[in-house]
Parts: C-alpha cells; structure tokens; sequence
C-alpha cells in the first residue's frame, strides 16, 4: 500500500498544497512549528477520519476559513484508491473512489496507517485511556463493524451517565429508563470486550517474538487484557453478555449514588509483562521503549496478516526518541517493505542506509519543496 498524492486545502497552517509520494522512504524535513506535524496529521485524518492530536475538528481549519479539504491518492493491491474528506464546521464528508461514504466507519480501513509518535512511548507508562484508544484506533482499521459498535456505544453510555445524574439529584425516581439503557449496552459492551480480547491475542503473538529478539533473546513479553469484568473462564459471547448483566445488577444502587456508569469497555485496560515483572511498575525506561516499539512493528504485521497489504508508517518526530540500536532495529525491519513517513529537524545523526536512499522534502511556514534525493 502506497501513498502517491496528497493535496490540502486550508488544513492547519496550509493554504493549498498538493505533494507527490516515494514509494519508500519520504523524509519530511523542517525547523518546528513549520507544519511538518501537521502534514504528518493530515495523512493519519485521511485515513482515520479523526485526528490523533485534538477531539475538536475545528482546530484543524485554517484560521479564517470554512473548511478544510485533505485528498490522497494511494496504491493497494487491488487496485488504485481515491479519498476525499471534508472538514467543515458542520461535520465531515467522506468520499471514497468518488463516492460519497454515509457513515465514517464505512470510510476508515480504506488507507491503513500506523503511526509511531514520542507520545506512543506512553502506551505502557501512560493512563489507561491511552491504551484504549490505541486498541480502538487499531481495531478500526481492520474492522468496521467494531468502528459502529464503539460508536453506538459511546452514545449509549452517554445518555446512560446523563440519566444516572439525574437519578442522583433526584430530578427522575423511575429507574425503568435505565433498565432498558442497560438492557440496550450490555450486547454492544459484551461485543467490544470479545473484539480487543481477540485482538490482544494476535498482537502478542507477533510482538512477543520481536520484542525477544530486539532484546537479544533475553526478555519475553506478554500482553493482558484486563475488562472490567471477569470474564477469565471463557472468552465467549454469551458468557459476557452474562457476566456483564450479573455485574451490572449488582452495582445498580453504587452507579445511582456515583451519577456514572461503573463498568464497561470505557474503563478497561491492558498491561504489558517483561518476564513476568510489569513493565509499567517495574520495567527500566529502555524496557518501556522496547515494549512500545515492539507492539508499533507487531501492528504492521497483524495489519498484513488480516488484509494482505502492508499499511502506511509514519514516524513523527521520534527516531531522536530511539537510540542507536533500536532505531536500527525499527529501520531494518521495515526496509523494503512498508512506506514510511518521516518527520525530523535534521537527518544528522541517523546513521543507517534507508535514509541515503530516501525522498527528501522540506517545510517552511506550510508550504512543502519538490523532494531533493540525497
């Protein structure tokens, strides 16, 4: 899967901008605060219809303007792929091979990214909400119906935590209303936990090996899924739709007395395990990076492995991140391989091949060079 063009319009600090792609390596290169991040963003919107730095689309409208266009070309196996998403102030339009998407998650999973970010180096250290998201946005990708499931979910459980409140202040006494949003979440709760779980699985079984090996044979890891209900006997549809019924009739007076929904996909979490030990309380920081960059080059792989077309890289600003070895190790393993976005200040320093043999492109107050091959 390859990127060949993108065009922007009035997205962040580009006025109108269109960009031819290498195959390979396209290093971005540019002092901070020039829009190197920001093309990096609008590749990730592209495909995934949100942006992985603001919640609020409007940040990503040029100042002053009504809209903001991104356009990309790409090339997967099957075949060549146009998209196309509007950003207004209204919503977003997604368009696909010029056909307009109804639902956004009908739109993300055409274009397959990964992204490898200084803040994904939190992924083991960081909150739990960041790990979530890290599941969801991976998820998506390789299944849409899990895109709708979450979605309906979310609003579900909003209108659950609102009706929750107002049972607590005493503005409603009738708890039938929240019996049926029960009733309503549990199935869509239930399907969500069985997804990650699945997807756990399979992450772990192609970042153990990596991880084993960048750490020279001498560390195993092991990925956890933790819901927020026991479901550790069996991972099966119906023995969590009962598990979550029976945890939730339980708690019913405790959520009343809180104003807030107190289990669920929501609240769950994972952790990462280095022989044994978590890493997260016990690991060293090189075992953190390690684990991060384990599960950033295992995606790549579980991404090929459920669609048969490696997805795109993007590296934002983080090989500085890495030191020698394990940025070699992240180099190597995607040469020839995987289209890969770099963003940088310089390219000093970076001693490996794949970057003589790269497109270079440089930024300058949003606008963007003819690239220049070193």
């Amino acid at each position: 899967m390859f990127l060949t063009h993108l065009s922007l319009k009035n997205y962040r600090n580009y006025k109108s901008e269109t960009i031819q792609f290498a195959n390979n390596v396209n290093i971005i290169l540019g002092e901070n605060a020039q829009g190197k991040t920001n093309m990096m963003e609008a590749i990730y919107v592209l495909a995934m219809a949100k942006s992985h730095r603001t919640a609020n689309d409007k940040d990503l409208i040029r100042w002053d303007e009504d809209y903001a266009k991104i356009e990309g070309r790409a090339t997967k196996k099957n075949g060549a792929l146009s998209l196309e998403l509007i950003i207004s102030k209204k919503g977003k339009k997604a368009k696909c091979n010029h056909v307009e998407q109804k639902r956004l998650s009908q739109y993300v999973g055409h274009l397959n990214i990964v992204m490898f970010a200084p803040e994904d180096l939190n992924l083991v250290k960081g909150s739990p909400q960041v790990r979530r998201r890290f599941v969801d946005m991976e998820i998506g990708q390789v299944s849409p119906v899990y895109i709708h499931d979450l979605s309906q979910y979310q609003k579900l459980l909003q209108q659950r935590n609102h009706y929750l409140r107002m049972l607590q202040t005493r503005e409603q006494q009738d708890e039938t209303v929240l019996d049926i949003l029960t009733e309503q979440l549990i199935p869509l709760a239930a399907k969500i936990t069985l997804k990650r779980h699945e997807f756990l699985l399979l992450l772990e079984k192609w970042a153990a090996p990596i991880h084993y090996e960048i750490s020279h044979g001498l560390e195993t890891l092991q990925i956890q899924y933790r819901p927020s209900v026991d479901v550790s006997e069996r991972m099966e549809l119906s023995r969590i739709i009962e598990a979550y019924s029976e945890k939730f009739a339980t708690i019913k007076e405790r959520e009343i007395q809180r104003g807030m929904t107190l289990v669920g996909p929501h609240r769950d979490d994972i952790s990462f395990s280095v022989n044994g030990k978590d890493v997260q309380t016990f690991g060293s920081q090189g075992q953190q990076r390690t684990t991060a960059l384990s599960i950033k080059l295992a995606e790549i792989e579980l991404i090929f492995s459920e669609i048969g077309d490696y997805p795109i890289l993007l590296l934002d600003d983080v090989l500085s991140e890495l030191d020698d070895f394990r940025q070699t190790h992240l180099l190597d393993a995607i040469r020839q391989k995987v289209q890969t976005f770099v963003t940088t200040t310089s390219i000093d320093g970076i001693e490996h091949d794949i970057i003589k043999e790269a497109a270079i492109y440089k930024v300058h107050s949003g606008h963007v060079t003819a690239p220049l091959y070193d």
